[in-house]
């Protein structure tokens, strides 16, 4: 293959998918970290005498300032150097790792989870940025299958890869084995990954009023669903805090139109949600991952709790669905450049039933048995989720410029942070609520966790089903835009 131009640099194309594998590797550990966490709770809540409050804290606080820092750091790879980003946040997620194991009490686990979300947030907006720019046409479909089968990966091997750790050493080995991990990603950083880009000229424009508004309104919409656990200690006047993100969402919007009107470059370009294949994309996104993690966290709450097995079967119970989706997240990668929506809809439609087939196999198995059942469950549910991630994210970023390709990821990342944290908690309260208000009701501990469950997933499937109208109603306007029934939406 000749050499293609990203930006002002000429590289060739070794040099692109060297690259490339570095910013996957990055991105497969930053979520690998959302997930293997799920499998070290009740262990963490044994060791360090954690509430569950403070145990949902500890799952979501990582989503929470990885949030935080997507857009802004996303806005300044985008004016400045993406490499540099990649060692700051793989230098200081290190350090945090560290701390987390060696957290004496779990309000230190907490500080250094939080510390360790920022560097998340600081070098995923890299990743997204690099592979837009690097990549072009089919080229891309097939590095956006390869990087969709790798988080896929990622997020249902993050809970096999978690019992494994509790089962060697305890849980302090979830945070252990990020060391020497990023040591050898910052290796690769500094030695193979080439600069992408020359800084933009002048002076850097980063809206530091906007970075500040912005931080209030997802502060304030995440703070109540981070302190909800369904625990009757929960504090109701928590949901005044919604009234507040109401309020700062619409200084931080009438604050950026005035701020792109003067000519500046705004945090956010509302204009790239006038594109209605970003639009409709980023909703999909942000549904269907309000609806995967707190569906791998449930299965394997109940799996330990409920079935009583061991943190690593139950880890191990959603190989199937990561290698499921690895294979469908590659070939989706090429498909979608001739298919399009009706591949992502597809998808959905399968995880969508696989949910609602989970909730069966809990209740009609015997316990010796449904761990089996939803393996062989999680396998297919693997093989639709394969044909969302990768296919929607070519056609969410297809129409956006490539100099804007880290905040257009950026804020795609963050509706899935946000839609992950609010997912977990909604998913976790309804758990939790059923367990405290059935507990004395005379049920065995198996029934109460059957409707535990029940209930959470009931969650779950609410949010894939969301997904699925908007991808279906996408699919629909496509039709009609390219048919002409209707005018194309301005960009």
């Amino acid at each position: 293959m000749t050499d293609a131009t990203t930006a002002s640099i000429p590289l060739s194309s070794s040099h692109r998918w060297r690259a490339f594998w570095v910013c996957v590797s990055v991105a497969a550990f930053t979520i690998l970290d959302l997930s293997k966490i799920n499998v070290g709770l009740p262990a963490i809540e044994e060791s360090l005498g954690a509430s569950s409050t403070q145990l949902q804290l500890v799952v979501s606080g990582y989503i929470l300032t990885f949030g935080l820092a997507l857009v802004p750091f996303g806005r300044l790879g985008d004016q400045r150097s993406r490499k540099v980003l990649f060692i700051l946040g793989l230098s200081l997620f290190t350090i945090a790792s560290a701390l987390c194991a060696l957290a004496p009490t779990v309000e230190m686990l907490l500080a250094a989870r939080l510390l360790q979300g920022i560097a998340a947030g600081i070098q995923m907006p890299q990743v997204m940025g690099t592979i837009q720019q690097l990549f072009v046409g089919k080229e891309r479909g097939r590095a956006f299958g390869l990087f969709g089968a790798t988080i896929g990966i990622a997020t249902a091997f993050g809970p096999t890869l978690g019992g494994l750790m509790v089962a060697a050493g305890g849980w302090r080995w979830i945070f252990w084995f990020n060391v020497p991990l990023c040591l050898v990603v910052l290796a690769g950083v500094i030695w193979l990954l080439p600069q992408t880009r020359r800084a933009t000229p002048g002076k850097l424009q980063l809206d530091p009023v906007g970075i500040v508004l912005f931080a209030l309104t997802i502060l304030a919409l995440m703070w109540p669903f981070l302190f909800t656990t369904g625990s009757p200690e929960d504090d109701p006047n928590r949901w005044w805090l919604l009234s507040a993100f109401a309020v700062f969402a619409a200084l931080f919007f009438w604050w950026e139109r005035r701020y792109a009107a003067s000519g500046k470059q705004p945090l956010i370009p509302f204009a790239m949600f006038r594109i209605p294949s970003f639009r409709n994309g980023t909703l999909v996104i942000i549904a269907y991952f309000t609806a995967i993690p707190p569906m791998f966290l449930l299965t394997t709450l109940f799996l330990q709790t409920g079935v009583g097995i061991s943190p690593v079967f139950a880890g191990m119970v959603s190989i199937g669905f990561a290698v499921a989706s690895a294979v469908t997240s590659y070939y989706g990668g090429l498909l979608v450049t001739r298919f399009g929506r009706p591949l992502v809809t597809a998808g959905l439609g399968v995880v969508l039933v696989s949910v609602a087939a989970l909730a069966i196999v809990a209740y009609t198995l015997p316990p010796e048995v449904v761990p089996y059942g939803m393996a062989a469950v999680l396998l297919v549910a693997g093989a639709g989720g394969g044909l969302v991630i990768a296919p929607n994210q070519t056609i969410t970023l297809s129409e956006i410029p490539v100099r804007d390709g880290g905040l257009a990821g950026s804020v795609g990342q963050l509706g899935q942070r946000v839609g992950t944290s609010v997912g977990t908690a909604i998913g976790l309260s309804l758990f939790y609520a059923t367990i405290f208000q059935e507990s004395d009701s005379g049920l065995s501990s198996l029934s109460v966790y059957h409707d535990a469950y029940a209930y959470g997933m009931a969650a779950v499937g609410a949010f894939l089903a969301l997904a699925f109208l908007i991808s279906v109603i996408d699919l629909v306007s496509t039709r009609r835009r390219r048919s002409g029934d209707v005018p194309q939406a301005a960009s």
